[in-house]
């Protein structure tokens, strides 16, 4: 059980999440590549999938691998510094951080490769199972957006499976955020017009 946590280390821990989560790395890495400004591209935010439509390949998993990473640090510092489930509002933090980025007029990603690291962080056979989740997925029905919300949509599950049922709820908010942020995919989904990974454009 994670007793109550004295206000100060609350807002601490939400300000550590959020201002690592909102490090918009798929237009730093855009950037960098010469591909210029990611979000005049395709979708128009900021995760890997869109700096993957620059054609920039090495920018995408760059901005894949420090999506991750960012949510992963933000909630192991936090848990080494700060009291016993403040690690929570941290890995909260990161992901509406990098959905929500102050300094990109809270316009950013869809939360996917940052949810992904704060699971592993918090409790690392989880974030193994939801990345094998979505790879499983993937190789069956070959839709990225489908195989991370079926994979976000078990976190919740597998976090209680395994004796971490104080994340649980977490893993469940995040996941209808996350949803939410899939809202035009899931459209396409039921309209059987979301395209398939590896098909031509």
């Amino acid at each position: 059980m994670i007793g109550p946590i004295p206000l100060p280390f609350v807002l601490e821990a939400l300000a550590v999440g959020y201002l690592l989560g909102s490090i918009p790395f798929g237009l730093i890495f855009a950037f960098i590549s010469g591909a210029g400004d990611v979000r005049k591209i395709g979708s128009g935010n900021i995760g890997a999938t869109n700096v993957l439509r620059t054609g920039k390949k090495w920018a995408a998993a760059a901005t894949l691998l420090c999506d991750g990473l960012k949510g992963a640090v933000a909630v192991l510092l936090v848990r080494a510094y700060l009291p016993p489930g403040c690690e929570i509002f941290a890995a909260l933090a990161a992901v509406l951080g990098h959905i929500y980025p102050i300094w990109l007029k809270f316009k950013g990603g869809k939360g996917v490769a940052t949810f992904i690291g704060v699971t592993t962080a918090l409790y690392w056979p989880v974030g193994v199972l939801v990345a094998g989740t979505w790879l499983l997925a993937a190789l069956i029905w070959r839709i990225s957006s489908l195989s991370a919300l079926i994979a976000i949509a078990l976190s919740g599950v597998y976090f209680y499976v395994l004796g971490r049922q104080q994340y649980t709820p977490l893993a469940a908010l995040l996941a209808v955020l996350i949803f939410y942020m899939h809202r035009e995919n899931i459209r396409r989904l039921f309209a059987g017009q979301e395209p398939r990974i590896g098909a031509a454009k």
